[in-house]
């Protein structure tokens, strides 16, 4: 049913990055595989990085200023030896874009073979970082410093390598490349801009062609269409290559000279650093492709450390985690990092054996390639997930520092922006007034965060607004209350009583506002511990009696607090994905997901099944016009529709529910054919139960995707005894516990090609 109403629109989604089609989606729970299946799988998903990375190691090469092999050398040192030492085991390294402009002023102020020294420096200090177990620190710059700093970068790529395309050469900085572009753009002429022109087309018209064409990677049509289209124009520049690759492998003989040590040393601070950075959001970003794959952060920077070691010692670029070709590795079905290793094999022996082919390549190709991979890491779902934190001063500055200034400059300006706004939260108070209802309540004023001296003119203010001789119900759940402020609310509760008014003032330890209350209670926990006589609005022995409690306790408590967030999803909503589960009155999504108001899009039934026309009309509306990128299953223990299930079977359905369950019968006779993930619940001790209720998961996710449901898949299952979530893991079969959990949403993606 699913086929006709999940392909999107040609014209809604964003021009996707450059990366391969999946071969075997991400999303699937496979099992293990016996030693040849992984091998073949790792092979052939080597081959589909292979091609992904060849174009991208030459282009950004080129926008670097560096010799055009030390990209092939860095992508075949990342390739096997990050790979092999790594700690993100599916994560394939290589030269990225995030660092091509400190790459190109490293080599416009120390040179090449000094550049190189640098990156030796870099890696060594990354194996520091390793050995000192500091990964977990690299990870507390603020995502929008660093999505920040990749816009600016990628800017600053775009914007030089546009003048290649139209004709002319690179620039040094965005600021020239602007101020040049007119002149170059009323300058057209040759047969390059042709060849710039068609290769930025292909990369962007590729991701919307058809499957079974899109299984050759896009960057990899583009330049070959370019280089084919050029062999009539023996104008156009071309790569120029002084040899092959054992050739180009040097290592640096020059040492920096008096004052230059500090300028170096400074250098390989900056790029270990933002190399390291990268490499650990790389690496969490594919941890959420496959979230049953462990990582090891502090390996994974002795790894990339022993890489950029080796590649800056055999004349290659720097090398981090890149998660264009990561991810491509992930959607192609690699299973080790055998597939990461064997990528940097094709890619040594591609360059020993056919350095004619890349002679062939026309310079404006790449340069195309360039603008296309600089333009994609300004990533508009960065700019939202900033605004949405507000963090979008901090993101607009870094990205604006870096590309009218330096890069270091622009970072540092981005760390003095968030250093502010974090000064400016930690001592302002929230402050807003309630006015009253239709029934005459009181007015209420709530007051949270830090309540010192300097919020008390917009305390003044909201007190100001209070008419006279109206009562007044002050909460301050406020984390500090200094003496100024304490005064001022006294001075003014003193005056506004002389009105005849009523004041009722809460506070942290005043016996009506905390009386203790469990957290995440049950409606019965919570009438045990009494609520406040006047949030109860109900008659005693009512049915009613405890949703009309809890509503009252919502609006005194929570509506104003939420009301912010409802204001601005008025107009519509974006949730970040589908959870479909059980109906069950334990499963509670909004908790057992730690989400909010426009989060989720949630649907329940009994027995979580992807069946009826209700639940299917629902994944349509998800998927069409919500265009919700996850789609997420969540079964549960003691599934009272599983034990159905299991006491139902050779009987006639005795109505409704019986009839609704017959859509889960396919579970039951997957779970007694030996599913492996029935298999792998009965070997933890799991009960019959509980091990249908996992197979369910697995084969909902399966109905899913034979339906072609176009998103990322994602099975989890709620053991209620525990109030643990388990996440599906796709290698093993297995529901295991969430491990180094990435960071909030899109701030774990690194857009770094």
């Amino acid at each position: 049913m699913f086929r006709e109403v999940v392909v999107p629109s040609t014209s809604a989604p964003p021009v996707a990055p450059p990366v391969a089609p999946p071969v075997a989606p991400p999303d699937s729970p496979l099992p293990d595989l016996p030693g040849w299946s992984r091998l073949r799988a790792d092979l052939s998903a080597s081959l589909v990085v292979f091609l992904v990375a060849v174009p991208l190691s030459l282009g950004i090469a080129l926008a670097s200023g560096a010799p055009i092999m030390a990209g092939l050398i860095a992508a075949v040192v990342g390739g096997i030896v990050a790979g092999l030492l790594g700690g993100s085991p599916l994560q394939v390294s290589g030269p990225a874009a995030g660092l091509t402009v400190v790459v190109a002023d490293l080599i416009v102020r120390f040179g090449w073979e000094l550049t190189g020294l640098i990156t030796v420096l870099a890696g060594l200090l990354q194996m520091l970082f390793g050995v000192s177990r500091l990964a977990r620190f690299a990870t507390a710059i603020p995502p929008a410093v660093v999505h920040g700093m990749l816009a600016g970068i990628g800017a600053t790529i775009a914007l030089a390598q546009l003048h290649v395309v139209l004709g002319g050469a690179p620039r040094t900085g965005a600021v020239d490349s602007v101020l040049q572009l007119p002149g170059q753009l009323a300058g057209l002429e040759g047969h390059a801009v042709l060849v710039g022109l068609v290769t930025i087309a292909v990369v962007l018209v590729w991701p919307r062609m058809p499957r079974r064409l899109r299984v050759v990677p896009g960057p990899l049509i583009a330049v070959g269409t370019a280089t084919a289209l050029a062999v009539w124009w023996p104008d156009v520049p071309r790569v120029d290559l002084p040899g092959g690759l054992l050739e180009a492998v040097a290592v640096p003989s020059v040492l920096p000279e008096g004052g230059q040590w500090v300028g170096v040393g400074a250098g390989a601070v900056t790029v270990a650093v933002i190399a390291s950075v990268e490499s650990l959001l790389s690496a969490v970003a594919v941890h959420r492709l496959r979230p049953g794959v462990r990582a090891d952060p502090d390996r994974e920077l002795l790894g990339q450390g022993a890489a950029n070691t080796l590649s800056g010692l055999a004349g290659g670029l720097p090398v981090t985690g890149v998660i264009v070709r990561s991810s491509a590795n992930v959607a192609a079905g690699a299973r080790t990092r055998a597939s990461a290793v064997l990528h940097g094999v094709w890619i040594a022996v591609f360059a020993i054996a056919l350095v004619g082919a890349v002679e062939r390549v026309p310079l404006a190709a790449l340069a195309g390639l360039l603008v296309v991979v600089g333009a994609q890491l300004i990533k508009p779902a960065d700019l939202r997930t900033a605004r949405r934190h507000g963090e979008l001063p901090i993101y607009l500055a870094t990205a604006l520092g870096v590309t009218l200034f330096t890069l270091l400059e622009g970072v540092a300006i981005g760390l003095a922006v968030a250093g502010i706004i974090m000064l400016r939260r930690a001592v302002r108070a929230r402050i807003r007034l309630e006015p009253p209802g239709p029934t005459g309540a009181e007015h209420r004023i709530v007051v949270d965060g830090t309540l010192s001296f300097l919020s008390v003119p917009a305390l003044s203010r909201v007190l100001a607004q209070v008419p006279a001789g109206e009562p007044v119900r002050i909460d301050l759940p406020v984390d500090y209350l200094d003496h100024t402020a304490s005064d001022h609310l006294d001075t003014w509760t003193r005056t506004h009583r002389a009105t005849g008014a009523e004041v009722d003032m809460r506070e942290p330890g005043h016996p009506a506002a905390d009386r203790p209350r469990p957290r995440s209670a049950t409606w019965s926990q919570w009438r045990t511990h009494g609520p406040d006589p006047e949030e109860v609005a109900r008659v005693d022995g009512s049915p009613s009696a405890p949703m009309l409690a809890g509503v009252a306790a919502y609006q005194a408590h929570t509506a104003g607090l939420i009301q912010p967030t409802l204001h601005r999803l008025a107009s519509g909503q974006t949730p970040a994905g589908l959870l479909l589960t059980c109906a069950d009155s334990r499963v509670v999504p909004n908790v057992i997901t730690h989400s909010g108001p426009g989060d989720l899009f949630t649907v329940q039934n009994v027995g979580n099944l992807v069946a009826g026309t209700a639940t299917h009309a629902a994944v349509q509306y998800a998927l069409t016009e919500l265009r919700v990128p996850l789609i997420a299953v969540c079964g549960h223990s003691g599934c009272g529709a599983m034990r159905g299930l299991l006491t139902a079977t050779g009987r006639a359905p005795r109505g409704p529910l019986d009839q609704w369950l017959r859509s889960g019968a396919p579970s039951l006779h997957a779970l007694r054919a030996g599913h492996p993930v029935g298999r792998a619940a009965r070997a933890a001790g799991r009960s019959e139960v509980d091990a249908l209720a996992m197979v369910n998961v697995a084969l909902q996710l399966d109905q899913l995707r034979r339906h072609g449901a176009r998103a990322e898949l994602m099975g989890l299952f709620f053991d209620i005894p525990s109030a643990q979530v388990l996440v599906l893991d796709r290698d093993t079969g297995r529901f295991q516990p969430v491990t180094n959990p990435p960071p909030t949403a899109a701030d774990a993606d690194n857009p770094s090609a």
